[in-house]
C-alpha cells in the first residue's frame, strides 16, 4: 500500500497541474485546421517568444496576459518602442545575423510594411478571412487595430462653439481667433514621430485643403512634439488648448480618468490608423510567433484589445462598439482605413520624403 505523506500529495498535485496545464496548450482553437496541433507542439519546445512593439506595454499588458494564460508554456519577452528605435534596432540586428524580433508589431504603418517587405515570413493566418481586406499585405503583414485618428481639446478652456468637428473648421478656427490659440495647438513633429508623418501624408492624400490646414496651424504658432502622451499632457494642463492627428485609442483611454480632456471626430474625413504586425524569416520562435499573430487576430484576443487595451478592433464581430462595426456605424464614409499595401512606402524613399517635409516645414513656418 502507498502511503499518501505530505510530499507525496504535493508531488501528485504538481503532476496533475503538469498534465492540466498541457492539456489546456494542446487545445487547437475551434475552426482551425486538424495540423495545427503540430504548431502547438512546436512552439511549446520554443517555449519562448520575442515581440518588439510600439505599443506600450500597460495596453499591451492585457494581450500578453490573456496570450500566456492560452499557452503557459511560452514565455513572452515584450519589448515596448518607440517607431524609429524599433525599426532601426531591428535593421541593425537583422544585419548582424544576431537574435532579434520574432514578431514586429509597430503602429508606423509604413516603416513597418518597409521592414516587412524585406524580413516577414509569409503565413497565412487562420483567422484572416475574419479581416477586411485592406488590412493583409500578401499573407505577411497584417492590420491588427482600427484607430481613428482625432481632435483633442481642453474642455475647461475651450468653448463647446469653438471645438472643430472637420479640418476646414479647425483651420477656420485658427484663422478667426488667432490671438486666442496663438501657440495654443499641438500635433507630431514630423520629422522625429514616424506615426505624425504617416498621418501627415495620409491627410495630403485626403484632403484638399491640406496646405491651407496647416499654414493655419503654423501662423497659430504650432507646437510640436514627438509622442502623443506629451501633446495629451499639454493639453490637459492648458498649455495648449487643441491637438490634431492624436491616435483615439490613447485619447479615449485619457479622456476615461482626465476631465480636462475632450475628443472630437472629424467628420469631413477621419484617418484609421492599423498597427501592422509581421513574423520575422529569420525568428527563432517561429511557431511561438505564429500562435501570437492568429491570438491577436482572433476574436478572443481581439475581445481583450478592444474592451480591455482600449485599441480598436480590425474585426466586425467583437462586443461593444470599439471595433469596425461600431466604428462604422458612428462615423459611416468619413472613415479612411490607411490600407496595408505599397502605397505606404512611396514617401520613405529619400527624395519624395525630403520634398515632402520641407512642403510642410514650409507650409506649417518650421
Amino acid at each position: 500500500m502507498t502511503v499518501c505523506t505530505p510530499t507525496r500529495l504535493a508531488a501528485a498535485c504538481a503532476t496533475a497541474l503538469s498534465l492540466f496545464a498541457s492539456a489546456a496548450f494542446a487545445q487547437v482553437p475551434a475552426g482551425y485546421p486538424a495540423d495545427y496541433q503540430k504548431v502547438i507542439d512546436a512552439a511549446k519546445k520554443e517555449g519562448k517568444l520575442t515581440i518588439y512593439s510600439t505599443t506600450d506595454t500597460k495596453a499591451a499588458g492585457p494581450i500578453v496576459k490573456g496570450f500566456e494564460a492560452m499557452y503557459p508554456d511560452i514565455k513572452v519577452e515584450y519589448n515596448d518602442m518607440n517607431s524609429t528605435e524599433l525599426y532601426n534596432r531591428y535593421i541593425s540586428e537583422q544585419a548582424a545575423g544576431g537574435n532579434s524580433g520574432d514578431v514586429v508589431w509597430s503602429s508606423s504603418m509604413d516603416s513597418a510594411l518597409k521592414l516587412a517587405v524585406d524580413y516577414a515570413l509569409v503565413y497565412k493566418s487562420p483567422e484572416s478571412a475574419k479581416l477586411p481586406a485592406w488590412a493583409n499585405w500578401k499573407d505577411s503583414a497584417y492590420g491588427t487595430t482600427y484607430e481613428p485618428a482625432v481632435f483633442i481639446y481642453n474642455k475647461r478652456l475651450v468653448p463647446a462653439a469653438d471645438v472643430p468637428t472637420t479640418h476646414a473648421a479647425f483651420a477656420k478656427l485658427l484663422t478667426t481667433q488667432t490671438d486666442k490659440y496663438k501657440g495654443k495647438v499641438t500635433s507630431y513633429d514630423i520629422e522625429k514621430s514616424a506615426v505624425g508623418f504617416m498621418l501627415t501624408v495620409q491627410d495630403k492624400r485626403n484632403d484638399k485643403g491640406f496646405t491651407e490646414f496647416v499654414t493655419a496651424a503654423g501662423k497659430a504658432g504650432l507646437v510640436v512634439q514627438s509622442s502623443t502622451g506629451t501633446m495629451m499632457e499639454r493639453v490637459s494642463s492648458g498649455e495648449n488648448l487643441l491637438g490634431y492627428n492624436i491616435l483615439g485609442s490613447y485619447a479615449e483611454t485619457r479622456a476615461k480618468t482626465d476631465p480636462s480632456i475632450g475628443v472630437a471626430y472629424p467628420t469631413d474625413y477621419t484617418l484609421v490608423l492599423s498597427r501592422v504586425s509581421f513574423i520575422s524569416k529569420k525568428s527563432r520562435n517561429k511557431n511561438a510567433a505564429r500562435l501570437w499573430l492568429d491570438y491577436l487576430l482572433s476574436q478572443k484576443g481581439q475581445d481583450i484589445m478592444a474592451n480591455q487595451s482600449d485599441l480598436g478592433s480590425i474585426r466586425d464581430d467583437i462586443p461593444g462598439d470599439n471595433d469596425v462595426d461600431g466604428m462604422t456605424k458612428k462615423l459611416g464614409a468619413a472613415l479612411k482605413p490607411i490600407p496595408v499595401n505599397e502605397s505606404l512606402l512611396e514617401y520613405l524613399e529619400q527624395k519624395p520624403r525630403l520634398d515632402f517635409i520641407k512642403e510642410w516645414r514650409t507650409a506649417a513656418g518650421k
